[in-house]
């Protein structure tokens, strides 16, 4: 199994079966909003890594976006599977490229 997979499993187990102490556990506890809060973040500190910090840092802030965006699909009660099959059907489309979005003009 990937590690991926595992981190999945582990997740959904600390839904079902709340551990006392588990940040993850924690989190949904705390609802969608704290993990909303925590995805917005992680994306932040993953933007800002990737333009001032190491690749080894940047690694450690793309891990913790991927454990909230986890948290966040079993919260949805998205599966692996379901994330796999979206990925297959857009592997299979050629030349996607979509045009620019016009800039907004009136604020």
């Amino acid at each position: 199994m990937s590690e991926l997979k595992n981190l999945y499993e582990t997740v959904l187990d600390r839904k079902e079966h709340p551990e006392e102490g588990s940040y993850t556990a924690y989190l949904y506890e705390k609802g969608l909003n704290k993990i909303l809060k925590k995805i917005g973040e992680e994306t932040t500190e993953v933007v800002v890594a990737s333009l001032s910090e190491s690749k080894e840092d940047l690694i450690g802030e793309l891990n913790d976006l991927v454990y909230h965006l986890l948290v966040l699909m079993v919260e949805k009660g998205i599966t692996l599977e379901e994330l796999e099959e979206v990925m297959a059907q857009r592997a299979k489309k050629q030349h996607n490229l979509k045009p620019e979005r016009r800039p907004v003009e009136n604020l």
